[in-house]
């Protein structure tokens, strides 16, 4: 049996499956791969700039689809109502509260647009209150960044101590109106992209979406693995009929002689 496995013409048919199944098993993972990668989060479309009085408008709350969208908008600041947004890092998605304490401020301030509603703009990051990094630009401005939703006041582990006036722990329109009072406010906020002045810039990243993973890739990859294993199915027959074939044939001279 082994003389017959390990013939010349049983190699060839031994190195074929071997490629066989190598090849048939690589390109089942490759498609398992793609399937996975379906269903990973990726980054959405990302549409050109719009004003931002199309998607934040008062007393509406912001759709989801809003969130994160590139947006411009133009008016003038008002430096009187500026806030520090404390324990927070340069970046969006960083947590606030105890987890970031005395990590720096958010600098927000109001932009009061043509029809005299604000728009809260996260104008940058800074690691202390004062000095001229937050300086309010003067005059009429126009101001790029992205668009966050309001941040609910129970998102962050507040501070046990009574925050200082011009200070809030978070950037919730609910909160702003009760500060800004008389004021007709847009929902939502802006963070500037780039920050205004020399503050460091708040990290923001475009939107994404969920994945929708892909079944039919998954089929695909179990069906390069059946015919990986018909392949082994298919070597073992052609195998086993050789060795079958070699015993006969030894065996029939033997007959001869005893006839």
């Amino acid at each position: 049996m082994l003389r017959t496995v390990l013939s010349p013409r049983m190699l060839g048919l031994h190195l074929l499956t071997v490629a066989v199944l190598v090849s048939f098993i690589l390109l089942g993972r490759w498609q398992l791969g793609v399937f996975q990668e379906s269903g990973k989060p990726h980054v959405a479309h990302d549409p050109a700039p719009v004003s931002v009085t199309t998607l934040a408008r008062v007393g509406a709350q912001m759709d989801g689809m809003s969130a994160g969208r590139r947006v411009t908008a133009t008016g003038v600041y008002d430096a009187s109502l500026q806030l520090l947004v404390v324990d927070r890092e340069p970046d969006v998605d960083a947590p606030g509260g105890k987890v970031s304490r005395d990590r720096g401020y958010w600098v927000l301030t109001p932009l009061r647009l043509d029809d005299g509603t604000l728009m809260p703009v996260v104008r940058g990051w800074t690691a202390r209150p004062g000095g001229p990094a937050m300086a309010v630009p003067t005059g009429q401005v126009t101001v790029a960044g992205r668009l966050r939703p309001s941040q609910g006041t129970d998102s962050v582990q507040s501070r046990p101590d009574e925050l200082p006036a011009g200070q809030v722990d978070t950037v919730s329109t609910g909160q702003l109106i009760n500060v800004w009072t008389g004021r007709k406010l847009r929902d939502g906020f802006l963070v500037a992209q780039p920050p205004s002045g020399a503050l460091t810039q708040v990290k923001i990243a475009p939107p994404v979406v969920g994945g929708t993973l892909t079944w039919r890739n998954l089929a695909y990859a179990a069906n390069w693995w059946i015919f990986a294993g018909f392949a082994v199915f298919m070597w073992f027959h052609f195998v086993r009929d050789a060795v079958r074939t070699d015993r006969e044939h030894r065996k029939s001279p033997e007959m001869v002689l005893e006839g």
